[in-house]
């Protein structure tokens, strides 16, 4: 049998590693009058991947989630190498979830070395994360516009702790006319507020004990410009001294942005989002609140 369409059991779930066989097996099921939701990550899995799963789950028949450390969305001095990576321990997460399909492709199957194509969402990507790691959302524009097309999901379903990213993707799929709807869903966190990330397992014992000062920080930042009318920039540069204050080494970012277009928040006439990241050791956070 060729490599192309054979499928393997990985802990339980089928595992397939190549476009050929994903596009064989998603397929049947679209011939079976299924629907498809894709769940893409980039493994690690935790309890805020698994939300995304269940919540996929109850949206359509059969769940597909890819596994892969995308390396184009990764700076020359940032973590592609050492990113977490357990896929067996995913697999299993994922068939006791229930989880229909895993898409785990090597990079030279989603960048072939002739592969020169680069997808870019100017303004919304350059701004907050793409200024202070430039090149990253063509990285993630890129690798998610491959991932659609090469699934042609009718849902997928992202999570609002990256919620510039889920904007850049919605306005990836309006613009090119990709026919999937895009879901966020909410973010996950520990019982004291820190947004679950698979970065989490670099903290500390000590910056553990200060992350969540990130997210209580933004909410103070978010009732303050809309319960105590309180100047934005204002309000945002009290929130990044505030992060110093409680123990952050370095903040990036805290800014109160328009939660559809990620222009300055006009005021209470406009959704709003408050938006920062921040850096403890070599760890760096980033958590979005609304404004509501």
């Amino acid at each position: 049998m060729s490599s192309e369409t054979t499928e393997i059991r990985l802990a339980g779930i089928t595992t397939v590693r190549t476009v050929h066989a994903l596009r064989t097996q998603l397929r049947r099921w679209r011939q079976d009058g299924d629907m498809l939701a894709l769940v893409p990550t980039m493994g690690a899995l935790h309890a805020g991947h698994l939300a995304l799963v269940r919540h996929a789950r109850g949206l359509a028949e059969r769940v597909c989630v890819s596994l892969f450390v995308n390396p184009t969305q990764f700076g020359p001095n940032e973590d592609f190498a050492v990113y977490p990576r357990d896929e067996e321990g995913d697999a299993e997460k994922l068939r006791e979830l229930g989880a229909d399909l895993l898409f785990a492709p090597a990079v030279e199957e989603m960048y072939p070395p002739d592969a020169l194509t680069r997808v870019t969402v100017p303004s919304l990507g350059d701004m907050l994360e793409g200024e202070h790691r430039p090149g990253f959302f063509t990285g993630v524009a890129t690798v998610v516009g491959k991932l659609l097309l090469q699934a042609l999901p009718d849902i997928a379903v992202f999570g609002e702790k990256d919620y510039q990213q889920l904007l850049v993707v919605r306005r990836l799929c309006a613009d090119l006319w990709i026919p999937t709807r895009i879901e966020g869903a909410p973010t996950v966190r520990e019982p004291d507020g820190l947004a679950l990330s698979s970065r989490n397992a670099y903290l500390t014992a000590d910056e553990r004990q200060i992350a969540p000062a990130l997210h209580r920080t933004l909410r103070e930042v978010a009732e303050g410009v809309l319960v105590e009318g309180a100047d934005p920039i204002e309000r945002a540069a009290w929130g990044e001294a505030e992060l110093l204050r409680a123990g952050f080494d370095a903040v990036d970012y805290v800014e109160v942005r328009d939660a559809e277009t990620l222009v300055p928040w006009p005021g209470p006439s406009r959704p709003g989002r408050v938006l920062a990241a921040a850096r403890l050791g070599r760890t760096r956070l980033i958590d979005n609140v609304p404004i509501a």
